[in-house]
């Protein structure tokens, strides 16, 4: 009796212990297939090889919620795709009512006004320049966004960069009361990069400096590829500048932009395996764009 006892207890013991080795095993396939079917863009769903009940459900509850998932991500794509459509639209659209605006106002321009009409057409110029910018900015965000943009990197100088979008600035800066201090390695800093794309990048974080500073700007570039924007900035705050790079978030300060310069710079950067951040301490705004070397 008491050997029939230990049989049953050790043949007890033994299905125990492989049904947990087998829902053990069922758990890593688990864990193994749900993060590749969350960082793959795959239709797939999690299959496992055991036959146990409990398991087979937590899957079946797993693959709903990943089907949920899969749509919520088409329905974004699919707006994202509609909103960069309508973006660019529109601003073809608004093109040539602005180019018709703008002969006008040059004809206007060649009257004989009194001095109050004069001050009127001057405001008139001003806005029409404005919303000018901004239009082509919107054209420009929707082309940078567009997946049939290519890039062609080659060997570009960081230092000459630096050096040629400060130079295209400094009239704009200095007209501010800003004077740039540039400081760049001895070293040749060379990358290999879109040229134009760092061309558009780094003028987008000049264009955020002349937005922001409050009268100081500098410009440092590293033999490890870092570029760094610092400059005073007292009205904004940590909150504020979490959201710089988000699409069309612009300050009261900078309402005469879109908001898409710096989210126009993050996206060219990382296309070409850069980052770009920014942070903010005592009172001082840097944005840092980084392209390690290969």
């Amino acid at each position: 009796m008491a050997y029939a006892l230990c049989v049953i207890l050790a043949v007890t013991v033994l299905a125990l212990g492989l049904h947990i080795r087998s829902m053990r095993r069922a758990a890593r396939e688990i864990v193994r297939e749900l993060s590749e079917k969350l960082s793959e863009d795959t239709n797939t769903l999690i299959s496992l090889s055991t036959a146990d009940g409990e398991m087979r459900r937590l899957a079946a509850a797993l693959n709903r919620e990943l089907r949920s998932l899969r749509a919520a991500r088409l329905r974004y794509r699919q707006g994202d795709r509609e909103l960069k459509d309508a973006v660019t639209n529109v601003s073809h659209d608004i093109r040539t009512p602005l180019t018709a605006i703008c002969g006008y106002l040059e004809l206007l321009e060649r009257e004989d006004l009194s001095p109050d009409a004069r001050r009127y057409l001057d405001c008139i110029s001003q806005r029409t320049e404005a919303m000018k910018s901004l239009t082509e900015e919107l054209f420009r965000y929707s082309v940078v966004l567009s997946t049939e943009e290519e890039l062609d990197p080659e060997p570009v100088d960081l230092n000459a960069a630096v050096e040629e979008a400060a130079a295209g600035f400094y009239a704009a800066l200095t007209a501010r009361g800003i004077s740039p201090e540039i400081s760049l390695p001895e070293a040749r800093v060379v990358r290999s990069l879109d040229r134009a794309a760092l061309s558009r990048v780094l003028s987008n974080l000049f264009s955020n400096a002349l937005k922001y500073s409050d009268g100081d700007l500098a410009v440092t570039l590293t033999e490890a590829g870092d570029i760094a924007f610092s400059n005073a900035a007292a009205g904004l705050d940590p909150v504020q500048v979490g959201r710089l790079f988000d699409r069309f978030f612009s300050l009261e300060a900078a309402r005469n932009a879109t908001g898409l310069g710096l989210s126009i710079a993050r996206t060219l950067a990382e296309r070409m395996g850069g980052a770009i951040g920014a942070g903010y301490e005592d009172g001082r705004l840097t944005v840092t764009v980084s392209f390690p070397e290969a």
